[in-house]
């Protein structure tokens, strides 16, 4: 056989690799900022202390959606 060689689907794409480390550059900076503010959340009632670490837990996740449209589409919103 002679010619070009036959693709095997798409190509992957460097917008998925470079998205992972966009997300763990994200969880990153949110724990470091967590983590700074730990001594002033220290001081508070452990219940307030418990909301604050679960809304902390859970926001960082906001900006996961535009995200991981972009690293599967190359487009910020769906």
């Amino acid at each position: 056989m002679t010619g070009a060689p036959q693709s095997r689907g798409p190509q992957p794409s460097w917008r998925k690799p470079a998205g992972m480390f966009l997300i763990l550059a994200l969880i990153t900076v949110w724990a470091v900022i967590v983590g700074n503010l730990s001594p002033w959340i220290g001081q508070l009632p452990a219940l307030v202390q418990a909301a604050i670490y679960v809304v902390a837990g859970i926001v960082w996740i906001l900006p996961l959606k535009p995200l991981l449209s972009w690293m599967e589409t190359g487009r910020w919103r769906a």
